[in-house]
């Protein structure tokens, strides 16, 4: 075999290696693949807004054998770095749990996307600038768990141990490239 013949199969292999590592970490089949959800009906009545906003600990009376629920937020998803629309809506139960309800969400699909409510303001700290949309894990945030789908309706329970004081957007992240998706005010 000639040198040259070595050198173009060579140069073909590590090609062809970056190419299937590059694949493996950027997952580039999941932007023609959606998951649709439809999970956020929740059994609870819903009785009113929460007048005091997010960090209202107002538990709202069951209303004989209903459970009932109140708004404490909401907001409509944004833009980040992929285009996002879609409501995100806060609720406390009679029982005292809170729940996070995307509703209607529309993203694109990626690699270890998860929701979090974050203390950080929707729309990044310079108003969508370059590098705006990755300092959402900055401050204090609250993992809510995997988006459980890119298009739909979803519901993620809040723990019962997290502050929400000073929270101010629920955010859809990307642990793997540390980016937003798309963000939601809620405060």
């Amino acid at each position: 075999m000639s040198r040259k013949r070595r050198i173009w199969l060579t140069m073909g292999g590590l090609f062809l290696a970056l190419a299937v590592a590059g694949a493996l970490v950027f997952q580039p089949w999941l932007l023609f693949i959606d998951k649709e959800v439809d999970d956020g009906a929740d059994a609870s009545e819903v009785v009113g807004t929460a007048s005091a906003g997010i960090s209202d600990t107002t538990v709202p009376e069951p209303s004989g054998t209903t459970k009932t629920r109140v708004e404490l937020a909401s907001g409509s998803f944004i833009d980040a770095e992929h285009g996002t629309s879609g409501e995100a809506r806060i609720f406390r139960r009679s029982d005292g749990s809170r729940f996070v309800l995307l509703d209607g969400l529309d993203t694109s699909n990626g690699p270890d996307l998860h929701v979090w409510i974050t203390d950080q303001k929707s729309g990044g700290d310079c108003d969508g600038c370059v590098g705006s949309w990755s300092n959402y894990d900055d401050g204090d945030y609250v993992k809510l768990g995997e988006l459980k789908g890119n298009k739909g309706s979803s519901r993620y329970e809040i723990p019962a141990d997290a502050d929400l004081g000073g929270m101010k957007s629920v955010v859809i992240w990307c642990d793997k490239f540390n980016v937003a998706f798309g963000t939601a005010a809620i405060a």
